[in-house]
């Protein structure tokens, strides 16, 4: 017998998929999309068609097919008989690409948005998308929390962004668990999240603040002190091993095995070992871990999310039919959410409250629907 969460998920989801008749329009009748070649290296041809965030059909030898590695603000590249979508930097000199602006058929790529464009009339409207970015609104904490574990449980490939507010505001025990417990499959942030959990393992501070939140003697520099540690043994991995990290985020991310990517920025200290610094480079490693998603949670981190949303598609083809990519997005003010939202990412389901309150009630739900 599927469980009461079981069923709730089970139902949203198979409401949400929306695999197109391609027997009736706007895909019958509809013409053989065109290619043309790159002119140069990272140089596309005129009206080149790009790519949204939505279920995307190309019709080529008479065949419709949904080109691989979905993403926004990409573009439709044939590739040994294949459509993939790539970043444009990555397109080379002669390889076609596809032609067109119109998403209705009539150029032989449709777009569809049946089920998966945020706030529609559709009777399979995915039900994240009908909630409004308000701090007033109540969150469903058993809906998130079921729809997670039953991610999960079906295998499901679970992305975490999160920035260091997560560790100042001393939820950092909270994703710990959510790590040991199988709920974290990859984990995309910055140097200064790595830093301050580091930190927090070696010498129980963030950023000089002690657990009570007091400064503590010559506090200001126990994050520099913290990465000339792991420097020193050559990396976070080593640091592990050796026993200088013995708890925290990056100590249960290396133990598990689960992957994560340190993306640089300008204002790093540091930085750790392991830290790409060039951004392009980052957005390939993180790329890897988002073309596998089925579901990303975004904690505290507006650069991150926007980046990571990006990369993003609204939805994922990993079970067959595409499903709505479940996206959760917390941050203190509405406006994070809202940009996120207005960046492209309109599947992100938004709770407006601070990182620590989430993950101490998030963790609390999960736990209970885990143990059902």
């Amino acid at each position: 017998m599927i469980p009461t969460w079981g069923r709730a998920y089970l139902s949203i989801f198979k409401m949400s998929a929306a695999t197109p008749d391609f027997s009736t329009p706007p895909f019958a009748g509809a013409p053989d999309a065109r290619f043309e070649p790159a002119p140069m290296d990272g140089v596309l041809p005129e009206d080149f068609f790009s790519t949204s965030n939505l279920p995307t059909y190309v019709h080529t030898g008479g065949r419709w097919l949904m080109p691989e590695r979905p993403r926004m603000d990409g573009v439709i590249v044939k590739r040994n008989g294949r459509l993939e979508t790539v970043e444009p930097r990555l397109v080379r000199q002669g390889e076609p690409i596809a032609i067109g602006l119109a998403e209705d058929g009539s150029q032989g790529i449709v777009v569809w948005a049946e089920g998966f464009l945020g706030r529609s009339t559709s009777a399979n409207e995915f039900r994240f998308m009908s909630t409004e970015v308000s701090r007033e609104r109540p969150v469903n904490y058993d809906e998130l929390a079921e729809q997670l574990e039953a991610e999960r449980r079906r295998g499901g490939y679970l992305v975490w962004v999160v920035g260091p507010a997560l560790v100042h505001s001393r939820a950092r025990a909270d994703f710990e668990w959510f790590v040991a417990n199988g709920y974290v499959s990859a984990v995309l942030i910055g140097n200064a999240v790595a830093v301050h959990d580091i930190e927090a393992a070696i010498y129980g501070t963030t950023l000089g603040m002690t657990s009570t939140g007091k400064a503590a003697e010559s506090g200001h520099g126990l994050h520099m002190r913290a990465i000339n540690r792991i420097r020193a043994a050559g990396s976070i991995e080593a640091a592990v091993a050796t026993g200088i990290v013995s708890n925290g985020i990056m100590h249960g991310l290396v133990t598990r095995g689960i992957p994560f990517v340190l993306a640089g920025s300008i204002r790093d200290d540091g930085p750790l070992p392991g830290v790409i610094t060039d951004s392009t480079r980052a957005q390939d490693a993180m790329r890897v871990h988002t073309v596998k998603a089925t579901a990303a949670v975004f904690v505290a981190t507006a650069l991150h999310a926007i980046a990571v949303g990006n990369m993003l598609p609204a939805f994922h083809t990993h079970r067959g039919s595409p499903e709505p990519l479940m996206t959760i997005c917390v941050d203190q003010t509405e406006f994070v959410v809202t940009k996120l939202k207005d960046r492209g990412t309109h599947q992100a389901f938004g709770v407006v409250t601070n990182a620590q309150d989430f993950m101490h009630v998030f963790r609390y739900y999960v736990d209970r629907c885990r143990q059902t």
